[in-house]
């Protein structure tokens, strides 16, 4: 582990004691890798974009020390934790864009195309989220897996890290849950395109 990793670490374990001015040393420390997820979020998005990677950062940051008493780990699972609520916040602006467009008769994108981010489908963000809950009831180890992984741009040793988990077993349950979501946004998408 890297003394940056390890610094972090320390004050993530610090601020879970109640030390604020952990808290206070952590925020230039954990911006640059906020900004990181944020941008895999938003990597390709069109100039002038209402949801900016800045933006995203922000709000996500706000959730993270809004909570009563965080009980951080590590680096990764406080990474982890911040691509949740970057999924979260994603989807909540996509359902909004949503409401804006309704009804404009788009087919839904595939996974690929949707893990990417593209704001001008916001109904395929939507559909993803509704099949990640899907998998999240059927099988949540999966679920947490694909969302650090995608949305959190972790590497499987460092899924497997947080969860305490092989690398291997990470990666089996990578391919199983990918496989599973590609066929479930293969159905929306019919579903979608004989509702037209």
């Amino acid at each position: 582990m890297s003394s940056r990793s390890d610094q972090v670490t320390r004050l993530l374990r610090d601020w879970s004691a109640g030390s604020q001015g952990a808290l206070n040393k952590l925020a230039p420390l954990v911006y640059e890798e906020l900004r990181r997820i944020a941008g895999t979020f938003l990597a390709g998005e069109r100039p002038g974009h209402t949801l900016q990677a800045t933006a995203l950062v922000h709000e996500a940051y706000i959730r993270l020390v809004e909570q009563d008493q965080p009980e951080w780990h590590s680096r990764a699972h406080f990474t982890a934790v911040a691509a949740h609520y970057m999924r979260q916040i994603l989807v909540d602006h996509a359902r909004k864009r949503n409401a804006a467009k309704r009804g404009n008769g788009e087919p839904l994108a595939s996974l690929d195309e949707v893990i990417a981010y593209a704001p001008d489908r916001p109904d395929s963000l939507l559909a993803l989220d509704e099949a990640l809950k899907e998998l999240g009831e059927a099988a949540p180890d999966k679920c947490r897996i694909i969302e650090m992984h995608f949305f959190g741009g972790m590497t499987q040793q460092e899924i497997a890290t947080v969860l305490q988990i092989h690398a291997n077993t990470v990666a089996r349950h990578l391919r199983v849950a990918q496989a599973w979501l590609q066929s479930r946004m293969c159905s929306l998408n019919s579903t979608a395109k004989s509702n037209e």
